[in-house]
């Protein structure tokens, strides 16, 4: 089966149209000056030389200490790695402050968006904790997901233990988004992997980047995510595969590209990092964090671990420099992605918050659907998604893949206030947020597979952005999520369908019996619109 993927991170800019008025010469000083900004950066688009750097490697944890004891595998499961879902937001961001605080030598994170909020600071602090111990720190950060954090990666790297990368960097930092104007074939490759590495046998792989709304701390919206824990073999993949992109050629040290930063703020924020007591905010959270189950046992003795083959699948940094070539042979996470969903013979369940499959990955689906395999979709609803553009690229293949027999589910906006989901179900942890939108990224086969990370099935994902996940084989894990999609899906999600007269109908089940809309349900008329329009353009292949 060819999908052609691709998950819209970037946001769609509207430009809202003026009548002339009186202050006409005004908004033409205006536009003089933007355009003399953009003749500037357009004169500075080109990337600096890349300063002399130590290739260096991930470290592993000595003999004896809790993430060495936790990895080792029990007698009869030599070669398995240990894996735990991590679906309740608060367990996600529970773990990765345990990883933080168990790793003796060595913590390696690689991250799309890293945000300088509650959570994101908590997240700084540990790091900064964790060099005080002695324990080498690094830290990759893809530079379109850094905004607003250059003072605090600044304040960060000053630790001697600490050493931060910013991934295929823009080089106007006060105007970004003008890096697109001047220097687009380069900045349209992201770097969307995310890993969270703990003295090379203990890693957190998944869809989540750092930010309140991925950790149940954002009480107005709220990402519907998924990560795993992996011991082992697996997370020492993942530490080979950091290697690889922190020695590329795409990884900048911060100097160079920063300027020096102003005194007083850098000293403000560099007490932040080294007093914890200074961030009333990120105390409370600490203090919310200590009260779960997730940090009161060391790593060794963390519930529901499975011991299962599992594969870390990831693209090659080169992917960034191709410019839309086809990987080599064996090469990056789409032929083997791939390969499994063509491989189901019973049911496939699809989870992608920006499903935009194409037409070739329609007729792949549809093969298989016409085969017998039983194909579910779930993904973002009009009203759901944080990403409208993306959304045309699904929505005019909803007939043909509904007419193949194929289930589409689409997620309701704030489904976790309202579904009432289940304590174990499939959007545990999701329940007091006001709004939900689904960013997990999960692929179920047969019953017996699973794959979880940062693959969307769209273009972007399989062209344009380096992408990874975890591949295990275990019925166990796959069975455990399975079942939390079935207790939640009816509740929180409009389940699509065609009427007698061919009309596109969605079905929302609640407490009262179920609802039929006849058109987008919730979105309001501007995002209607603004739908419509996106999909006049062809921009399918840049999502």
């Amino acid at each position: 089966m060819s999908v052609e993927v691709g998950a819209a991170v970037s946001s769609s800019v509207g430009v809202q149209a003026r009548a002339p008025t009186g202050r006409g010469r005004r908004l033409l000083g205006r536009a003089w000056g933007l355009f003399v900004v953009v003749g500037l950066a357009g004169c500075a688009h080109g990337l600096p030389p890349l300063p002399e750097r130590e290739a260096t490697t991930f470290l592993t944890a000595p003999a004896g200490s809790p993430i060495a004891q936790a990895a080792q595998a029990p007698a009869g499961e030599a070669g398995r790695s240990g894996v735990v879902l991590l679906r309740d937001p608060a367990q996600a961001l529970a773990t990765r402050v345990l990883l933080a605080r168990s790793a003796q030598r060595a913590l390696d994170v690689q991250v799309y968006i890293w945000r300088p909020d509650v959570s994101g600071r908590l997240l700084l602090q540990e790091l900064w904790r964790a060099a005080e111990r002695g324990v080498r720190v690094r830290l990759l950060v893809d530079d379109n997901g850094s905004d607003g954090m250059d003072g605090w990666l600044q304040a960060l790297a000053s630790h001697r233990g600490v050493q931060v990368r910013l991934y295929n960097p823009f080089v106007q930092r006060r105007f970004k988004a003008l890096g697109y104007v001047t220097d687009f074939s380069r900045l349209n490759h992201r770097m969307h992997n995310k890993s969270f590495t703990a003295d090379g046998l203990a890693s957190i792989v998944g869809g989540r980047n750092v930010g309140d709304v991925y950790y149940g701390v954002d009480a107005s919206l709220m990402f519907a995510d998924m990560d795993l824990l992996a011991l082992g073999p697996a997370a020492q993949e993942t530490a080979t595969h950091f290697d690889a992109f922190w020695n590329s050629p795409w990884a900048y040290p911060l100097a160079g590209l920063l300027a020096p930063p102003e005194a007083a703020q850098f000293e403000r924020l560099r007490q932040v990092l080294a007093e914890p007591a200074a961030d009333a905010e990120v105390g409370a959270l600490q203090a919310n964090l200590a009260q779960t189950p997730w940090l009161a046992a060391p790593l060794s003795g963390y519930p529901a671990l499975e011991w299962a083959p599992a594969q870390v699948l990831s693209d090659s940094p080169a992917k960034t420099g191709r410019a839309g070539a086809p990987a080599a042979p064996g090469e990056g996470v789409v032929e083997p992605i791939l390969a499994v969903l063509a491989r189901a013979r019973t049911t496939l369940d699809l989870v992608s918050p920006y499903f935009v499959p194409g037409d070739a990955g329609v007729q792949g689906l549809v093969d298989l659907a016409r085969r017998g395999v039983r194909v579910r979709i779930i993904t973002n609803s009009l009203a759901a998604t944080d990403v409208v553009a993306a959304h045309p690229g699904y929505a005019r293949h909803r007939r043909a893949l509904l007419a193949a027999g194929i289930e589409l589910f689409e997620l309701k906006p704030g489904a976790s206030a309202r579904a009432g989901a289940s304590a174990r179900g499939w959007m545990e942890g999701f329940r007091f947020s006001s709004s939900a939108s689904l960013h997990g990224k999960v692929f179920l086969v047969d019953g017996r597979r699973l794959f979880v990370g940062s693959f969307n099935l769209d273009p972007r994902s399989a062209h344009l952005n380096t992408e990874m996940g975890l591949a295990v084989d275990s019925e166990a894990l796959t069975r455990a999520l399975a079942d939390g999609i079935e207790r939640d899906l009816e509740g929180a999600t409009y389940r699509l369908k065609v009427s007698e007269d061919g009309a596109l109908q969605w079905v929302e089940t609640g407490p009262q019996g179920q609802t039929v809309h006849a058109s987008e349900p919730e979105a309001g008329l501007l995002r209607r619109a603004g739908a419509r329009v996106l999909s006049w353009l062809p921009i399918e292949g840049l999502l």
